[in-house]
């Protein structure tokens, strides 16, 4: 990857000379490698076992942390029709009960990871935690739809406090020797999490009720504050400031974006409401990189997006997430009210796609490492798309279960190979000071993906269909999987953008 003199040298480093190392991985291909963690202020223990910081103790919180909020995302979606004759509303209203959290989660993430530096990252993890917490409890007692789309709402900003502090949280309890590992570990955890929303979903809500998708989050969170509180060290980036005019603009324009992708469902691409928040949210995102470049400290420093590891798995984690959640969106729904699945059953039908990070990810976690990060992920990317594809073309109403399950296996081989090396490759391609809004503006990235997949696949399969019969919804539901698969098989090009292994060796032996 592209080092330049500027990007290696943090000013304001107080790192010790003995423990000093690469700020960066990109000698490892993307893993996250020999990086010097972030500086604290604070000595962390040498081994990086045992008591307060320990990175045992840290991998474990933050893993859980992130699968709860993780989770989240898609857990809801084979509960959707239970929600629906429960609460009542519309397609609609449906999508906004998926929105509504990433809508949240995706203009504040940013924010979050700033608030961290500035003021504790373990504090604010502690913060955005019990956010979480207490929202979750409130969607399980709502009376209405509307109830439950402001509590998912809520949800998302604790979880957008909570999620780019849990990696470099991890990061800095983690020895460089075993932080590649760690986040390995953590990637699998997360992409899991994101993968099982919709069995986990769906078995609540049979078996149970759809109530206790929430509940679930509940004991959990009780549980993980005080250890937080207790396991965790504090720290923050060195000389860390608020950048408010960078924060308000930002905000303000993932707010303007993301609002009009969800609501293209009920008003249309071209309404005024939609059309608003496109150009306005535009304009302010274009204000925002304008004021962040002659910013002094800037929330994101624009020169991280010259680095083509930083540019490259951005763009693939957001043309990833936009093809996959758009889908299992659709796929999930389609399953129950077409095929006359129950939620579990649906649930368990996709889980050779789903489930496959659980058994692919360490395999991927030790290609990463042998190999490099980028060939592991472009291959995953490929073999998403190519699983996407194969679904399209033999999607019927009567299809039989052996007809999805190759399509179904392709893609969960995929989607384990692209998350298990995704989180080293973000947090290796830039400095250590700088991986909690690095960490940020990934998270946030994915979730505008995941939110502009489901509004724009849902608005194809209703401009060409719908759940009026069985012959409608597959005539909906094979276009979106085709620009699904297009998105992902995008996301492969940009993932081949960043740099290998030896090119990155290359590049820092000639900047040493």
């Amino acid at each position: 990857m592209s080092i330049t003199p500027e990007s290696t040298v943090d000013p304001e480093s107080t790192v010790d000379p003995s423990r000093a190392g690469t700020s960066r991985g990109g000698s490892r291909g993307g893993s996250a490698g020999p990086v010097t963690g972030p500086v604290t202020g604070e000595e962390r223990p040498p081994d990086g076992r045992g008591g307060r910081g320990g990175a045992g103790w840290a991998l474990a919180i933050t893993s859980v942390a992130a699968f709860m909020a993780a989770l989240d995302n898609l857990v809801v979606t084979t509960a959707l029709p239970s929600i629906g004759r429960d609460l009542g509303g519309g397609l609609a209203d449906l999508e906004w009960t998926v929105n509504a959290y990433t809508l949240t989660f995706a203009v504040l993430l940013m924010f979050g990871a700033a608030l961290g530096d500035r003021f504790g990252r373990r504090r604010l993890f502690i913060a955005g935690l019990s956010v979480f917490t207490a929202a979750s409890a409130a969607a399980a007692a709502v009376p209405g739809i509307d109830e439950l789309i402001a509590a998912r709402a809520l949800q998302g900003v604790g979880a957008a406090v909570m999620m780019p502090l849990t990696l470099t949280l991890l990061t800095a309890a983690v020895p460089a020797e075993r932080r590649g590992a760690a986040l390995g570990l953590y990637s699998a955890v997360t992409g899991l999490a994101v993968a099982s929303g919709p069995l986990v979903g769906g078995s609540l809500t049979e078996h149970i009720a759809w109530e206790w998708i929430f509940w679930l989050n509940v004991p959990i969170g009780l549980v993980l504050i005080p250890l937080a509180r207790l396991r965790l060290r504090e720290s923050h980036a060195p000389g860390a400031r608020l950048d408010v005019p960078g924060t308000l603009l930002v905000s303000t324009g993932l707010f303007g974006i993301v609002y009009a992708l969800v609501s293209t469902g009920s008003h249309g691409w071209t309404s005024g409401r939609v059309l608003a928040g496109l150009i306005g949210g535009s304009a302010f995102l274009v204000g925002f990189v304008l004021h962040e470049l002659r910013a002094e400290r800037p929330m994101l420093p624009m020169r991280l997006f010259r680095e083509r590891a930083f540019s490259g798995i951005n763009a693939a984690s957001l043309l990833m997430f936009l093809g996959m959640f758009g889908s299992v969106f659709l796929l999930s729904q389609f399953l129950q009210i077409v095929l006359g699945y129950s939620p579990t059953e649906a649930g368990l039908r996709m889980l050779p796609w789903t489930g496959m990070p659980l058994l692919v990810a360490p395999i991927a976690g030790y290609l990463s490492d042998r190999i490099g990060g980028r060939p592991v992920v472009a291959t995953g990317l490929a073999l998403q798309a190519l699983g996407l594809a194969a679904y399209a073309l033999v999607l019927e109403p009567d299809m039989s279960y052996a007809a999805q399950l190759p399509a179904l296996i392709l893609s969960g081989i995929g989607m384990a190979l692209y998350f298990a090396p995704a989180a080293s490759l973000v947090m290796g391609s830039v400095r250590s000071s700088e991986q909690g809004i690095a960490s940020g503006a990934n998270n946030g990235l994915r979730e505008i993906g995941g939110t502009l997949g489901v509004a724009t696949l849902a608005s194809v399969f209703s401009s060409q269909g719908g759940f009026g019969s069985p012959q409608e919804a597959a005539d909906g539901v094979v276009p979106a999987l085709w620009i699904g698969a297009g998105a992902v098989a995008l996301a492969t090009v940009a993932a081949l953008l960043i740099p290998g292994r030896s090119a990155a060796a290359t590049r820092e032996r000639q900047v040493g």
